[in-house]
């Protein structure tokens, strides 16, 4: 796939045209995208991932409310994966401008998919205290991490909005 890619920039280069460097840039959008909302969703997961097996091996029963709470803040890695394939049948020999605009559209997802991801798992690290403590209260920790989720999605949708809009060719 990486050398079709390069041969894709490097025929665009030869025929003296721009679009290697737009191509090149729309790459780097969608990397950005996918790298960074993985990366919150890495440091996310950490915070409840570290806390709900000493929940655990106290009571085993909690895994189901624990399991929710500890996969939620990998949600947005996921959007900036989905961001990032959203972008592949747009590769094509393109404009540097239009490359700039293929790698702004991905920094809403990116963004927000790192930074909701890692305050999404202090939330979620907050709810597997009070399943450890209240079990039968597991939703209203769930609840509260859905909330930090929603600016994840509002970055998701930002992105689709502007990665459709843009016409290549």
């Amino acid at each position: 796939m990486f050398q079709a890619l390069f041969s894709l920039i490097g025929q665009t280069e030869a025929a003296g045209s721009s679009g290697g460097w737009g191509l090149g840039i729309a790459i780097a959008g969608a990397a950005v995208a996918a790298a960074l909302a993985g990366i919150g969703s890495s440091i996310g997961i950490n915070y409840p991932g570290k806390a709900a097996p000493a929940v655990l091996r106290e009571d085993p029963e909690k895994f189901g409310n624990l399991f929710l709470l500890v996969v939620l803040p990998g949600t947005q890695g996921f959007y900036g994966l989905i961001i990032a394939l959203l972008v592949l049948p747009k590769l094509a020999p393109m404009s540097v401008a239009q490359g700039v605009q293929v790698f702004l559209a991905c920094l809403p997802i990116a963004f927000t998919g790192l930074i909701s991801a890692i305050f999404q798992g202090k939330v979620c690290l907050a709810g597997v205290h009070l399943v450890a403590k209240r079990p039968d209260q597991a939703m209203k920790g769930v609840i509260y991490a859905a909330m930090v989720e929603t600016y994840a999605v509002l970055g998701l949708l930002t992105s689709f909005l502007l990665l459709t809009n843009i016409k290549i060719g």
